[in-house]
């Protein structure tokens, strides 16, 4: 197996409802195709982790995905550690961890959290740094205000996953 570094792709937006399909083989295929190495996936919802050299690997996939069929998502690539950063950094691991959303950011955001914390529910919680957004939705993530405006406050492209989830993703990471 190469010495490359170990890479977390997180897709935003396929496979929910009956749009945007896109098969975790066929990921897997394209991300082979790319040059990508010990591929894996998680769920059906667009989690990819691999092996390959330093890159720009979220336009490319997003690319070789948009090639392939009608839609041309969202992806968000960030190395092994700096996933296992934002998972770890997660300041709500004591809570159940369906009811906390990791928001990976595509970019550093200068959004004051005053403006997302007007949002927050009575019984939500959140915390913002410069790689991710955490949310703790008790009441869940479908009622949640916050959640679904969360993005465009921030101003920075954003794809979340549950605290669970990005746990079981980064376990994955760590066997590539």
């Amino acid at each position: 197996m190469s010495d490359d570094p170990v890479h977390v792709a997180l897709l935003r937006g396929v496979n929910v409802g009956a749009r945007r399909k896109l098969p975790m083989a066929d990921l897997r295929a394209i991300l082979t195709a790319l040059g990508c190495e010990a591929v894996r996936t998680h769920i059906q919802s667009g989690n990819a982790v691999f092996r390959a050299p330093p890159g720009d690997w979220g336009v490319r996939i997003a690319q070789a995905i948009g090639a392939r069929f009608p839609f041309t998502p969202q992806v968000m690539v960030v190395t092994r550690p700096a996933f296992d950063a934002i998972v770890s950094a997660n300041p709500f691991a004591d809570k159940d961890p369906g009811r906390v959303q990791i928001g990976v950011l595509g970019a550093p955001s200068a959004t004051n959290p005053a403006a997302l914390s007007a949002l927050a529910a009575p019984d939500e919680s959140l915390a913002l740094t410069e790689a991710a957004f955490y949310l703790h939705a008790p009441s869940g993530i479908g009622r949640s205000v916050l959640a679904s405006r969360a993005e465009r406050l921030l101003d920075v492209p954003m794809t979340m996953r549950n605290a669970r989830v990005a746990a079981a993703i980064a376990a994955l990471a760590h066997e590539v």
